[in-house]
């Protein structure tokens, strides 16, 4: 019998600490505290080599439910769809127009904070309704 195991999601991307803060105001994430000796991430940044600066970030679910995300800069753009996205479930239990409407509302506030909305997914015999959206970088992520 397999043991659950601990998992983080890890994103590529060219600006690390924005698209990390972008997930924490998506998620109700934060920031964890700075390594031990330092009074800030940006003071453990700058004690890295130059060319290592800037190039991760991470957010935590304040609960400890949820893994962890991991940002990390990577010289390419995203030039295709994401292979595996995350759903982030603003309707769970709601379903019809009050379903709708409450994705619409959360799709409004993350268009606010400089996500994208690509495509709305209405009900049909099969499936709720369902909003396609993208972060600051492009990666695509549901609202469900």
């Amino acid at each position: 019998m397999a043991s659950v195991k601990q998992f983080q999601v890890t994103f590529d991307c060219a600006e690390p600490e924005r698209v990390a803060r972008f997930w924490c105001e998506v998620l109700g994430y934060e920031v964890p505290p700075p390594p031990p000796g330092f009074t800030s991430w940006a003071e453990w940044d700058r004690a890295l080599p130059p060319e290592r600066q800037g190039s991760a970030f991470a957010c935590v679910d304040p609960t400890g439910v949820g893994p962890r995300l991991y940002f990390q800069r990577v010289p390419e753009g995203k030039v295709a769809k994401n292979r595996v996205h995350l759903d982030v479930r603003a309707g769970t239990g709601l379903v019809g127009e009050e379903r709708l409407a409450t994705l619409q509302a959360e799709c409004a506030r993350l268009i606010a904070l400089g996500a994208t909305h690509v495509q709305t997914l209405l009900a049909d015999e099969e499936n709720e309704s369902c909003i396609v959206m993208q972060d600051l970088e492009g990666n695509e992520f549901c609202l469900d």
